[in-house]
């Protein structure tokens, strides 16, 4: 499976045009100054028909709603990406599992990484 990341800003500017109804679309949409234009990007994604899964804050009630989410603690904004990044983490990990990827020793792993 491939994944990247795109800030919300960059979203129309081509990846909005693979967005259909099987393309599950992961969202970080936390209480901040990006929030406006992560709920544009989410608007933009939804309008497409998108899968849209969004880490957001606990108490966040509205997307709670209406959106498949996961909850994170809200913090100070220094912090609020370390926590959000778990998540993130968590899905690759069990995605890869999923795969019959080994985690603890990749394919092409370089001696140099392994031996110091």
């Amino acid at each position: 499976m491939h994944s990247e990341g795109i800030l919300a800003g960059e979203l129309k500017h081509g990846p909005l045009a693979l967005v259909d109804e099987n393309m599950p679309v992961i969202l970080v949409m936390t209480k901040d100054s990006l929030y406006p234009k992560v709920q544009s990007a989410l608007q933009q994604v939804s309008a497409r028909k998108g899968n849209p899964i969004i880490i957001c804050n606990d108490g966040d009630d509205d997307l709670q709603s209406k959106y498949k989410t996961i909850k994170v603690p809200q913090t100070v904004d220094c912090l609020q990406g370390m926590l959000n990044v778990i998540p993130l983490q968590l899905l690759s990990y069990h995605l890869a599992i999923l795969q019959g990827v080994d985690v603890d020793f990749p394919r092409n792993l370089a001696k140099s990484v392994t031996v110091e």
